[in-house]
């Protein structure tokens, strides 16, 4: 198996060959036990697999990224739920930490915005231990695509990712990478 920190990169075509759903349920088992702050848990997933959900789609993405993304097997939405507070008393029994967030959309938004990227992150890499392929993009409209998929929920798009097994024949290489003194500090 490649390595997943070393050899993946962002694929920009697919293979055309089926993601099953015992996958993408495997997927999200690999992801769900990874660290949260509080184990607050609020990343929400719709993987839009038919031709009707990528219509729906459709409208909302950048025309420089339709044409990935109408191609790709899947394309997940990653979003994070903004009243994932509500369930910490479940989530993280050590202590209850609902009130941090109730009356403090600020804080929320924030805490949901880095967990869900954080579990995209565990996404990405939870998808290449599969042998997947990711193509991670933020070139979307947030808001039109929040109220065509999460209509009368408290979720809101943090960023899309194409999914299937990837095509190095539609890929482009690698781009250059910094290397540890170009951007690391120790202090």
């Amino acid at each position: 198996m490649k390595n997943i920190f070393t050899e993946n990169k962002t694929y920009y075509g697919f293979q055309d060959k089926e993601v099953s759903q015992t996958t993408l349920v495997e997927l999200y088992e690999m992801v769900k036990n990874n660290a949260t702050s509080f184990n607050c848990q609020p990343l929400r997933i719709t993987f839009i697999k038919s031709k009707e959900g990528k219509e729906r789609l459709d409208p909302f993405v950048l025309e420089t990224n339709k044409e990935k993304t109408m191609q790709a097997p899947i394309t997940a939405i990653l979003a994070m739920d903004l009243s994932f507070y509500e369930d910490l008393p479940k989530n993280f029994p050590a202590m209850d930490v609902s009130f941090l967030f109730k009356d403090n959309p600020d804080f929320t938004y924030q805490t949901a915005f880095r967990n869900s990227s954080l579990q995209g992150g565990y996404f990405i890499k939870a998808a290449h231990a599969l042998g997947l392929g990711t193509g991670p993009m933020s070139g979307f409209d947030n808001n039109g695509l929040d109220e065509e998929f999460f209509k009368g929920k408290n979720w809101k798009s943090n960023f899309l990712c194409n999914l299937g097994y990837g095509d190095e024949a539609q890929t482009r290489p690698r781009a250059p990478r910094y290397e540890f003194d170009d951007i690391v500090e120790i202090l």
